[in-house]
């Protein structure tokens, strides 16, 4: 039972290491995203802090969200992949999503118009297949 009247910051601290709850203030976190069937919620910049209560971990996000359609995102456009290529973000994400090699990640994602989920879900039918 917590004593009535105003607990000063260590006082607090340790009342909370006796229930075995323990903070974690975690740093240069640039985004959060939470994505539901039609949508994600984006926090940019959020604070984020990691609270483990005996041995449970749970994530405290503070910031402003707004959302957007699920599978999209500021930076991305819509236009096919450049001659270039795909970015190396996305090579990277389907060769360890899809356990695959370079030239096959990026076969996929020519294929896939440079949607990296959209390569994925198609080299991971393939394998089943």
């Amino acid at each position: 039972m917590m004593p009535s009247g105003r607990l000063n910051e260590r006082s607090m601290r340790l009342a909370m290491r006796k229930m075995g709850m323990t903070t974690e203030a975690l740093e240069d976190v640039e985004q959060v995203i939470i994505r539901r069937k039609a949508e994600e919620v984006v926090l940019d910049h959020p604070e984020v802090t990691l609270v483990t209560v005996q041995g449970m971990k749970t994530f405290q996000i503070v910031g402003e969200p707004h959302s957007r359609p699920r599978g999209t995102s500021p930076d991305q456009s819509s236009a096919p992949v450049s001659p270039s290529g795909p970015p190396e973000e996305d090579i990277d994400l389907v060769m360890g999503q899809a356990g695959c090699d370079r030239t096959t990640a990026v076969t996929a994602l020519r294929d896939s118009n440079g949607e990296p989920a959209e390569a994925i879900l198609k080299l991971l039918a393939k394998k089943k297949g």
